[in-house]
């Protein structure tokens, strides 16, 4: 699990395709600090096992059920993504709960700059703006993220300095990819009103502080 904090933005220094997998060889520093065979490592909002490491670099493999969720197979030598380690359990929890299992492939539609954040707005699916709300919260390419707008086919998030200069998504353009997993809990909570054994109701949610 990850909090959708970006702690870092590594480089693509090896991309190779092997039958069914791709293999990302990714250039860091940080990340590195404490690394382990077998640990999950957020590529770009994507949950990926760590295979290999050096000093200087860490090895990761794309099974091709993620890659057919994800555009990581399209990542060539020298692209930047954003890095984040799993949570850990004796720190802050600053953004919200994150998987790492991308929900969908977003588009960035347009991106509008103003004096303090840029705005960029993204089309998604039906399925995936069902599963937002105005104001919740949303990982893009693993950078927890609040729905600034909600609209019918798209939705709006805002770039403050400190984002656009720790993350990959300043240097995003219009008709970039752009990974999205919506709210953990939003999920949980939706199944079980819709279930029909639920037991749960909007009053008891509201009495619970939702």
């Amino acid at each position: 699990m990850f909090t959708g904090i970006v702690e870092e933005v590594g480089t693509i220094k090896q991309s190779n395709s092997k039958s069914t997998i791709v293999e990302l060889t990714i250039a860091c520093h940080k990340i590195l600090e404490d690394v382990h065979i077998g640990d999950s490592i957020s590529v770009n909002g994507a949950c990926l096992t760590v295979t290999a490491f050096t000093k200087d670099s860490f090895t990761v493999q794309v099974i091709k059920g993620t890659e057919a969720k994800t555009y990581l197979n399209k990542l060539n030598q020298g692209a930047e993504v954003n890095l984040e380690r799993a949570m850990s359990g004796n720190g802050r929890f600053g953004g919200h709960f994150v998987l790492g299992h991308v929900d969908e492939v977003g588009t960035i539609t347009n991106i509008k700059a103003t004096d303090n954040s840029k705005i960029v707005s993204i089309k998604t699916t039906s399925k995936a703006i069902g599963e937002m709300v105005q104001q919740g919260s949303i990982a893009v390419d693993g950078v927890s993220l609040s729905i600034f707008q909600l609209n019918e086919q798209s939705f709006d998030i805002h770039l403050i300095p400190e984002t656009r200069k720790s993350t990959i998504l300043n240097d995003k353009r219009v008709g970039d990819a752009v990974h999205l997993e919506t709210d953990m809990l939003f999920k949980y909570v939706n199944r079980i009103m819709n279930s029909n054994n639920a037991t749960l109701t909007e009053d008891k949610l509201k009495a619970f502080g939702f």
